[in-house]
């Protein structure tokens, strides 16, 4: 889970890593009562800025300075509701402004090539990362951190020597850069980064910006995150399968996918994605319209669930069902599905699309014997996930084009 700027400043205060004061404001009014609080700590200017989880923010008109409580309320009425790459900003941060006499810029992150974390550490901060990468390599420094050693103070000397951090700072920079191992390790970040780390000009270093995305696998150890998650924005169909305890994300093509294993639909999605450029509608091809995994337990009611959320959606015209018995038996998996077209019926949800299943592995012959006989309405059986991908996109392309001709 990505977090908004605000939260970042929140959870870094929480561990002492050094910000500035700020408030958060969803109408004009709120931002006209947080500038009066923090202009005098801003010299008399306080910084508006738009949350939204995506970087181009100044870029897009998202970031402005103000100097009265009258010009913040309408600097603020100009950001709200503003689009940036998609995002509608629904709240600004507030937070005095800083006399910044020098940027800098560290992140540490999930190294998931080298199996271990990664420091990253600049004196040059303040522009994209991305940028710096391309243009002045040298000028960033990668430090592998041990996920059992960490960052201490020895480990973190060694980042502000390798980023060039001055001298001057490099005492305070050592201090942040263990107070920040200790938001990513505290609260189970995948990142951590803070760009720019500000030095000030009377001399503080500042975490004037900040970045985290949390690790959803460890959500069990930290009820309070729930508190942090964004309802408004969040994709209707993927909060009510988070609901159903299913493992859902939304995407943007007409295929909808079931497996069971995380890798197996994956590899459905490459392969139908692959599939559907020759079933082109529009001049557009057939693409996976969402990951759902299932997982190892086939049961009826996660099957009805998972076909309930994946009709849910409009764009989807075709389903495929792509499952390889292991653990849990072909023949159980397709006991579900025979078992979830009636449990759809009785919720009063009809099957409307055309269904292709695979079905391979452990009792596969036996699974394939119960859905012939079961004889559903609009479901097809295709040995090979190849064949079942084809005629997925095929299904897809065909409903797009005419919603009648599959039927």
């Amino acid at each position: 889970m990505d977090l908004f700027e605000y939260q970042a400043r929140d959870l870094f205060a929480k561990h002492g890593v050094p910000v500035l004061d700020g408030a958060v404001a969803e109408t004009p009014a709120q931002a006209r009562a947080a500038a009066e609080r923090l202009l005098p700590a801003g010299g008399g200017r306080v910084v508006i800025k738009a949350q939204v989880k995506t970087g181009g923010r100044g870029k897009a008109g998202g970031v402005k300075l103000a100097s009265t409580a009258d010009e913040a309320e309408q600097v603020a009425s100009q950001i709200l509701g503003m689009d940036i790459k998609g995002h509608t900003v629904h709240r600004v941060m507030l937070a005095p402004a800083a006399a910044i006499e020098e940027e800098y810029y560290f992140s540490v992150l999930l190294d998931r090539a080298n199996r271990t974390y990664l420091a990253m550490a600049s004196r040059e901060g303040g522009m994209e990362i991305e940028q710096l990468a391309v243009e002045k390599p040298e000028a960033l420094a990668r430090v592998a951190v041990d996920a059992l050693e960490g960052i201490d103070e020895a480990k973190a000397r060694e980042i502000a020597e390798q980023g060039n951090f001055p001298a001057d700072v490099t005492d305070q920079v050592v201090a942040t850069v263990q107070k920040l191992w200790d938001v990513f390790v505290g609260e189970d970040a995948t990142l951590v980064e803070v760009n720019p780390l500000v030095k000030t000009a009377d001399g503080r270093v500042v975490a004037l910006d900040g970045k985290i995305t949390l690790d959803g696998n460890a959500d069990f150890r930290h009820p309070d995150h729930a508190a942090l998650e964004d309802e408004s924005s969040a994709d209707p169909l993927e909060a009510k399968a988070k609901a159903k305890g299913l493992n859902y994300v939304k995407l943007d093509g007409e295929v909808g996918i079931i497996g069971n294993g995380a890798g197996l639909v994956m590899s459905t999605l490459d392969v139908v994605a692959y599939a559907g450029e020759a079933h082109l509608v529009d001049g557009r091809g057939m693409k996976p319209a969402n990951f759902l995994d299932i997982g190892g337990g086939a049961s009826a009611e996660v099957m009805a669930n998972g076909l309930e959320i994946i009709l849910g959606d409009p764009s989807v015209k075709s389903v495929f069902v792509n499952v390889f018995g292991g653990i849990t038996a072909c023949d159980a998996v397709a006991n579900g599905i025979v078992q979830a077209f009636g449990l759809l019926q009785e919720r009063g949800d009809e099957i409307s699309h055309p269904l292709v299943v695979r079905l391979d592995g452990n009792n596969a012959e036996e699974g394939r014997r119960i859905l012939t006989e079961a004889n559903l309405p609009l479901l097809e059986q295709v040995d090979t996930m190849d064949g079942a991908a084809q005629r997925a996109a095929e299904l897809a392309a065909a409903t797009a084009a005419n919603p009648a001709a599959a039927k």
